[in-house]
């Protein structure tokens, strides 16, 4: 026993070392998991196995046999031409005469399926990444909250296409990822992409424009934003440049730090600025110390604009007592109705049962500048109805209704903050036209013509009256006091600049502010007929860009008086849309990404993000 034992040990060592022996005839692997364990033999694949219908998958040490007809994957040791045969003859019986090229024709067709597969799951997730971006886009372009979109708009989009497509299809829709987080990093990615776009245009404009305002959030943050004004293929543009927080205070020289660190950023040339359009407070125009006097010693060309709404605001301050307290009382009116609830609701029913256009009064606030007109005219068209009111609920003021001279006056103010407001509305900034207006709206009243306040006339007209002397005077004393307000904040306009408005008048070559040479241009384009047509199509500021090249001088002399802003009027409105995106449900949201896209007309390159997306994927991938 012990001898036979000590024989087999022998022979398996001997078969060892044969089988280990570099000059083996046979290919095998010698793959020893420790002393004592039986060897395995790894089996090679021969083209000719083609023949039995069968191809090999997996790597080159270990292939196994694929059958191409079926697609069953057998194991290495399968690979012997009889046991490859059997599977042909039980499986396959009736391809068992094929010829070669049957088989290699199926080898084609399962080559191609793969591929196809492989390329269609590749094509699925890439559409699927750019699906993800757009709904991203249109969340951020409706400035809803990102949970909106795997809350509600997945489950929506899959319910359609279930209904519309079938099964297969709504399943497919679980591939684009639509979480939060991942919401946020597409607009995170398209609001970078948008504002690459505009930094680039901006570097490469010949001269820009800028305004800017803070205010505070819901988060008590102050918040800076930055419009600029810029020439892109010989058009102006406007965008947000940014919307970022001051981290302490809100003096001059943290507005300039937060401004001149983004610019240098960017690489945004100071020296290219032409105008800074602000309101008027000590941090921005401070002499020393303000936003406005710091720019300009890195900006040598910059010049100021206060913001022409902000102004007009002032000026409806000064008022004449007795149209003050006239407005004070219509303001108690109002209040008395809109601030306790039962009388809100029962004035809302008197107004419908009367028929009435309108069926509810407007409250006003200082901080909306458009509110202090409206609030009179709808005062105004519901007077009867008020009066109705009243009378089934005292109020102490409630006489002034039915006094036709405190009506008159209310007609007047009614009038003249309506035009306040469409001249705001329309943004018009330096204009010698409103001066006449006011002039010649008084002019009208001493002649007993009150046709140029609408309200008044028609109320007048109604009641067979007279304008009230007293009411007359306060009216002209008020309009020359608004005449003169308006010529304190706007000084008069010299005719300097009167060739930028009309170059092909005659009368403005002899202006001063040109030299013999610009003076030689100006006729030059006077006499050209092609660009009198253009001057008719393009508007002020795109004719003398459309010059830039041909006549340099002049065409950055116009660029630096009409590309500044004349109003902050595009801060104002986004203040508005910043309130809504940043609520205090969303108080700790970074608004900048959000608003960009919700602001911006601009449409972020889809195809170049997904491409940016998944290189940066198979960069993680590969390390």
């Amino acid at each position: 026993m012990d001898k036979w034992l000590k024989k087999e040990s022998v022979k398996t060592q001997e078969s060892a070392s044969v089988s280990s022996s570099p000059h083996c005839g046979k290919s095998t692997s010698n793959d020893h998991d420790g002393p004592g364990k039986s060897l395995t033999k790894k089996r090679k694949y021969d083209d000719d196995y083609i023949k039995y219908g069968f191809t090999c998958i997996g790597d080159q040490e270990c292939p196994k046999p694929l059958c191409v007809i079926c697609g069953d994957v057998l194991a290495n040791s399968s690979l012997k031409p009889s046991l490859l045969r059997r599977h042909l003859e039980t499986r396959h019986p009736a391809q068992l005469d094929k010829p070669v090229d049957f088989f290699k024709q199926k080898l084609a067709e399962k080559k191609s399926d793969i591929t196809s597969f492989i390329s269609k799951a590749s094509t699925d997730h890439e559409n699927a990444l750019e699906a993800s971006y757009h709904v991203s886009y249109q969340v951020a372009k409706a400035s809803e909250a990102h949970t909106i979109a795997e809350s509600l708009i997945g489950p929506c989009i899959k319910d359609v296409v279930h209904c519309m497509l079938g099964e297969k299809a709504a399943k497919r829709i679980d591939m684009v990822p639509l979480s939060n987080n991942t919401l946020s990093q597409r607009i995170n990615d398209m609001s970078n992409n948008i504002e690459t776009t505009i930094v680039h245009r901006v570097k490469n404009s010949p001269y820009y424009a800028i305004q800017l305002d803070e205010s505070t959030d819901v988060a008590n943050l102050a918040i800076l934003l930055l419009f600029v004004r810029y020439v892109n293929e010989g058009m102006v543009e406007e965008d947000l440049l940014f919307c970022r927080p001051l981290e302490e205070r809100t003096t001059g020289e943290d507005i300039f730090n937060l401004t001149n660190a983004y610019f240098q950023e960017k690489e945004i040339d100071w020296s290219r600025c032409l105008g800074i359009c602000t309101y008027g407070a000590t941090s921005m125009t401070g002499k020393y110390t303000g936003f406005v006097a710091r720019t300009k010693k890195v900006a040598s060309k910059v010049s100021w604009t206060h913001c022409s709404i902000h102004i007009q605001a002032l000026t409806t301050k000064h008022m004449l007592e007795g149209l003050k307290e006239m407005l004070v009382k219509a303001v108690k009116m109002v209040n008395f109705i809109k601030s306790w609830p039962t009388n809100s609701r029962i004035f809302h029913v008197l107004c419908e049962e009367m028929g009435s256009i309108h069926d509810c009064l407007l409250t006003h606030t200082e901080v909306r500048w458009l509110s202090q007109g409206k609030i009179l005219v709808r005062l105004f068209e519901l007077r009867t109805k008020i009066l109705v009111f009243f009378n089934s609920h005292p109020f102490h003021l409630a006489s002034c209704m039915e006094n036709n001279v405190w009506l008159q006056s209310l007609a007047y103010l009614a009038d003249i903050f309506s035009r306040i407001n469409d001249l705001n509305l329309s943004l018009q900034g330096l204009n010698i036209t409103v001066f006449n207006k006011l002039q010649f709206w008084g002019s009208c009243l001493e002649n007993n013509q009150a046709e140029c306040f609408s309200n008044l006339h028609d109320f007048l007209a109604e009641h067979k009256l007279q304008l009230d002397q007293c009411t007359k005077t306060n009216i002209i004393a008020h309009l020359k006091g608004l005449c003169t307000t308006f010529r304190d904040y706007f000084p008069a306009i010299s005719g300097d600049n009167d060739w930028i408005r009309n170059p092909f008048d005659d009368t403005t070559i002899s202006t001063q502010i040109l030299n013999t040479e610009e003076k030689e241009k100006l006729i030059e384009i006077s006499c050209d007929y092609e660009l009198r047509r253009s001057f008719r199509n393009l508007s002020l500021i795109n004719f003398w860009l459309s010059l830039r090249n041909e006549y340099p001088l002049l065409a950055e002399k116009a660029a630096a008086v009409l590309l500044p802003f004349s109003t902050t009027y595009l801060c104002e409105k986004v203040f508005s849309s910043y309130a809504h995106l940043k609520t205090k449900y969303r108080n700790r949201l970074d608004a900048e990404p959000d608003l960009r896209l919700y602001l911006s007309p601009k449409v972020p390159d889809f195809k170049e993000l997904c491409r940016a997306k998944q290189a940066s994927q198979q960069k993680r991938a590969r390390s």
